[in-house]
Parts: structure tokens; sequence; C-alpha cells
């Protein structure tokens, strides 16, 4: 996702680079992004329409679902709707607007200018991370030994009572 107050510039540049990093990359675009990007040569053969399910599919592939939206409401909303809520990173140099991302953004992990990579159990200090979890409760996010353990309370009683 870009913000359209940038995309014009920056999409076609970002575009060319992951292109130019890995020439198998596929790149589904919404209408905005393609009137921005289609008519680039240098993208040529890697570019087609978005589809609705796009938004919902994390991909084991060469492939990135880019949308350009009118702002941080636009972006949380979609992020919270078709998100996996595992890990969100905002890109900005907006203060206030990185809070309330953290805030809103519905996820175990939310990154500020920092690289989705870092959300590991072994980066978050958990020792090697053993799975994931999107879950809310028991665990979420990187799960450590720690996190697939349970407690069971044994309480003995005497005929006590509690007022």
């Amino acid at each position: 996702m870009i913000d359209e107050s940038v995309a014009g510039e920056l999409l076609p540049k970002i575009a060319e680079a992951i292109i130019a990093a890995d020439d198998a990359m596929q790149l589904r675009l919404d209408d905005k992004s393609q009137a921005i990007l289609n008519d680039n040569a240098k993208l040529a053969g890697h570019l087609s329409a978005a589809t609705a399910e796009d938004w919902d599919t994390e991909y084991l592939a060469p492939i990135l679902a880019v949308k350009v939206l009118s702002g941080i409401d636009e972006a949380i909303e979609h992020i919270n709707t078709h998100g996996s809520h595992h890990t969100d990173v905002i890109i900005t140099d907006n203060y206030t607007k990185s809070q309330r991302f953290i805030r809103e953004v519905d996820s175990a992990s939310v990154m500020i200018n920092a690289s989705s990579r870092f959300a590991d159990g072994f980066e978050y200090g958990l020792g090697a991370e053993i799975g994931i979890s999107t879950d809310k409760i028991h665990a979420r996010g990187p799960v450590g030994l720690e996190g697939l353990t349970s407690q069971k309370w044994i309480v003995y009683g005497h005929g006590e009572t509690r007022a």
C-alpha cells in the first residue's frame, strides 16, 4: 500500500527496483496503481490487475498486490479487514500518524520504519521461535517455549468460603 500523495513519484521507482531485484516478480495492481504504472516499459510482463482475492492472499511466490490509498484511515481499515494480523509496518516521518497506526492496527506486531523481518521470536528475546499465532488468546505473535505452556492452579481447602 502506498499513499496517493506520494504514489506518482515513488511507486514507479519502487516497482522498478523490485523487478530489477527479482525478474520473476509479479505485481497485481488496483486501478490507481495501474494508472501510474501501466505505461512503464521497464515493468512490461510483470503487471496485472488485482482481484478482490489478492487483498486476502498471502503468496508463497514473488507476487505483490499493490494498492494506492487516500490516507491513513483507508490504510488502517484495509489492514484490519484484509491483513493476517501478524505483522504490519508503516513507513512515515509523521509521528502522530505512526502512533495512530500503533493504536489502531490490530496485529501482533506493529512496526514503524522497520523491516517486518524483525517480527521473530528470537529478535523479541523469546528464544527459538516455535510457532506464530494471530489469536489474541492464549498466545499472540511469535511463540517461544514458554508460550506453549499452560498453568494449572490447584487449591486445597478445608471448607473455607469467600465473602
